[in-house]
Order: C-alpha cells, then structure tokens, then sequence
C-alpha cells in the first residue's frame, strides 16, 4: 500500500462523564497583556467545562521549556496548574509556540495534545488542529515552518543561552508586528478548503475546529470531500488594545455554542 497522504491523526475519546467541553486558542500571552491574563484566569476559575482544549499559539512567544523561569511565564504555569485541579487542561502548540514542550506542559498540570487530533464526544468526531498548516496560500511562512520544525534546527536553537533566545524572539515578535500594520486582517492566509476538506475526510470526521487565522466563524466547509462539513474557527483573546475580543466555542451534547468572555 502507498503512503497515507496525511499523518494519521490521534484520537482522544471523551469518558461518558464530560457533559461541557470548551476550546480556545490564539491566546498569545505577554507580560504586556494584563487585562487578557486577567481575563483568562477568571474563565479558568469559573468555566464549567469537564475539559478545555487550548489550541495552540497559548503564548506570544516560546523559546524553550526554561522559559518557564521567567516571572510572567511562571505565573502563568501556575495559572494553568491550578486549573487543572478543576478540569482536564489539553495543550497543542500553534506557531507562535511550536517549541512548548514536555516541561512547561507538566508544570501546567495539562496534557500534551498531537495536531491533528480526531475528538469523539456526544456521538461525533471532530478534527482538531491549530489551523496554520492549511494556510497554503502563505508559501514564505509554510517554508519557515518546514525549517524550525526539523529536530536539527531545533536542537541548534535550544543550545543557545536564554538571553539570546529571547532576544531573537523579541526580533522576530517586532517583525511579525510590523508586517500585520502592512496588511489588512481580510489580506491574511485563510485555510485551503480543498485541503482541510481531504484532512476531514481522512480522519472520518465531519466538523473542524482550528485557530491561527484570528476570524471567527462557523460556516459550511469542505463539501465536496465530506458531507455535512463545518468548521469553527476559534477567536484570538486580546482585552489589552482596541476591538477587545475573547471568545470560547463550547461544545455540549445539544452542539456548539460560542461565549464571549469579555
């Protein structure tokens, strides 16, 4: 048989005893995002969710599970520690925070969770992923993803001191900045259709949920390859500048609903 033309993906089912599942992601935490720091540890501490699913891109930036060290990151580590004594914690990385490892997911008290993964709860399956491995249309960032992704390039990067590490993260973080003021956010990559189409299908599962792309909405979606298609693009948190936005889809067996949590 030839190779499969996707990576296989995981499949987390859900105990009988989940009733509230929620999903969130993009939350892009820095010290200079009080009000959305804030926020979040509220929602942790009072969502009635059996389980929540972070997405990916959690912080603005990870540079190494020593990052943990930092004041703001550990007050964050131990944010999501005391949550998980309430409720299951899963943890994707996204692009921003690809190198969020085995530590700072342990310190977090979460579970590490592969992209994609294929979730069954209430009866259906759906197909988890941070979403930016779909934007094709984005070649310049598909090629950077290729290279950081390599375990040489990582394990080079990883040798180098904290400081440099977060010096070149700031670079990076100053620049990504820059080329967003250039572009409009309807200018950005969205998800090929026609490839997460062929995601959902090959793993058997009629809806997608992902982030990344910082346009929430439900819509009808890939078709032609699955019947009955839907995805819910997750909202990006940020209650710190203007057009304040925080919002989790919550999934229960009546469906899915979105929460703003401003």
């Amino acid at each position: 048989m030839g190779k499969p033309p996707f990576p296989t993906s995981e499949t987390l089912i859900a105990p009988p005893s989940w009733r509230c599942i929620d999903f969130i992601s993009d939350l892009h935490l820095h010290e200079d995002l009080p009000k959305t720091t804030a926020a979040l540890a509220h929602y942790l501490d009072t969502t009635p969710a059996d389980a929540v699913f972070l997405l990916g891109d959690i912080f603005e930036a990870w540079v190494g599970d020593d990052m943990r060290t930092q004041p703001y990151e550990q007050r964050c580590a131990d944010m999501f520690a005391k949550a998980s004594q309430r409720t299951r914690l899963f943890m994707m990385v996204g692009n921003r925070d690809f190198l969020l490892g085995p530590d700072m997911v342990a310190a977090c008290g979460a579970e590490h969770l592969p992209d994609p993964t294929v979730l069954c709860a209430f009866g259906q399956r759906a197909l988890l992923m941070h979403g930016d491995e779909l934007c094709l249309a984005d070649e310049a960032y598909l090629r950077f993803r290729a290279q950081v992704r390599q375990p040489a390039w990582q394990q080079a990067f990883l040798a180098a001191p904290l400081t440099a590490r977060l010096a070149q993260a700031q670079q990076m973080r100053n620049a990504s900045q820059m080329h967003q003021k250039t572009q409009a956010p309807e200018q950005w990559a969205d998800v090929d259709e026609t490839s997460a189409g062929q995601r959902m299908a090959a793993a058997h599962a009629p809806t997608l949920i992902h982030g990344h792309t910082h346009h929430p909405q439900t819509q009808s979606f890939g078709r032609k390859q699955v019947a009955n298609g839907v995805r819910h693009v997750l909202s990006d948190w940020d209650l710190d500048h203007a057009h304040p936005r925080a919002e989790v889809l919550r999934w229960t067996a009546e469906g899915f609903v979105r929460v703003s949590w401003r």
